[in-house]
């Protein structure tokens, strides 16, 4: 997916790219360096990589950086950084979820986009707070819910807001997986451990894991505002800190219902996102491990395929597929959408221009409104599962 209009003399220079976080052992910031690379929109510049300098130096001798621009902490990073002529323009920011509000507060507060891993923090009181510092910084703030980039959930989005399902009644969304079925965090895997630890994760196990996918994919879609919730949230490990199995039942302004399930702890299921939508006048399937396709069944009629690049897709999919159809884009693609939309909004800030309505990403209200979830599902599970509001 190259920006529209441009071609290689014309195009935009890289837009200069820290990270915080994404050292050595760290799943995610690798996905975010390649998500970034591959539309060649950023070029990662400098990193404060680890929470110990001596990692964060070997991280960055590892990535190539300039010794000079490898920081021990991100203070030291967003403080320099600010400071030179051709510092970065943008931060990755990629480490536990604990760390998220601090980090990004030093770099808003310095005219520094931020482009932060989801959940937005690891407690709601730092999440209106982080709102309330992007708000205040001339600076932008993507949220990486990368699912929202894939083409066909662009295509789900694009009739529900055509009105193709007619008036949205049920949305049922499941994200299962099956990496925590035992106390793997007992071992010393460095994902486990801190993705279980509440000091460092939050309230939320699998809800704020995995759940907060869940929730902005079908938020996402169909346009919906969530209004209550009743969760009955379980910690199946013996000995696990958080939980790792939800089911919740969800009312929405307008009078439509749904159902998410997300789990940790279900043999079989790799990263099982799926979310199925029905209105008046159809309903939608979209499954992630089987990207590509989007499943539409129009009332009364027969069930049709509609894929990515192919028949039945329109321009909301189109204008985030690279390849012709018929080869299969898939998650490493998704994510970059998310880096390749911040790229347009960064570009056309810096040229004080108006931005193209069809560029969207996760906000940081966006990120706001998960951990809200995250926290009303602790809740209300507290309460017997008992409707609590969002």
């Amino acid at each position: 997916m190259a920006i529209e209009g441009k071609d290689d003399e014309t195009r935009e220079p890289r837009i200069r790219l820290g990270m915080v976080g994404g050292g050595a052992g760290a799943f995610i910031g690798a996905v975010h360096r390649m998500a970034a690379r591959l539309d060649d929109q950023f070029e990662l510049v400098a990193g404060a990589l680890s929470s110990t300098p001596e990692k964060a130096i070997a991280s960055g001798r590892d990535l190539g950086l300039d010794p000079a621009r490898t920081y021990g902490s991100y203070k030291e990073m967003a403080i320099r950084e600010a400071r030179l002529k051709n510092g970065i323009e943008a931060v990755s920011i990629v480490t536990p979820n604990h760390v998220h509000y601090d980090a990004a507060k030093e770099f808003l507060r310095r005219g520094i986009h931020v482009i932060c891993d989801k959940p937005l923090t690891s407690n709601l009181a730092d999440a209106k707070k982080l709102r309330k510092a992007a708000e205040e910084s001339d600076a932008l703030f993507i949220l990486t819910h990368n699912y929202t980039g894939y083409p066909m959930v662009r295509q789900a989005r694009e009739m529900v807001q055509n009105g193709d399902l007619g008036k949205i009644r049920i949305v049922q969304v499941e994200y299962p997986q099956d990496w925590l079925t035992e106390a793997v965090e007992q071992t010393g895997a460095k994902q486990a451990v801190w993705r279980t630890d509440p000091a460092q994760s939050g309230a939320g196990g699998s809800t704020g894991d995995i759940g907060t996918h869940a929730y902005n994919l079908a938020s996402f879609i169909t346009g919906l505002t969530l209004e209550s919730l009743a969760a009955d949230l379980d910690t199946f490990v013996e000995g696990r800190r958080l939980d790792d199995n939800a089911h919740v039942l969800l009312r929405f302004e307008g009078g439509a219902k749904g159902m998410l399930w997300c789990s940790q702890v279900a043999p079989g299921h790799e990263n099982g996102l799926k979310i199925r939508v029905y209105g008046t006048k159809g309903g939608i399937e979209w499954v992630q491990a089987d990207p590509n396709y989007l499943w539409f069944t129009p009332f009364g009629e027969s069930k049709r395929l509609l894929t990515r690049a192919g028949a039945g897709a329109g321009p909301a999919a189109a204008r985030v597929s690279r390849i012709p159809s018929g080869h299969p884009e898939g998650y490493l693609e998704a994510f970059a959408t998310i880096y390749t939309e911040a790229a347009r909004a960064i570009n056309a800030k810096k040229k004080g221009v108006a931005l193209d309505k069809t560029v969207v990403y996760p906000t940081v209200d966006d990120g706001v409104k998960g951990v809200a979830f995250v926290e009303a599902c602790v809740a209300s599970s507290k309460k017997n599962g008992a409707w609590v509001k969002v």
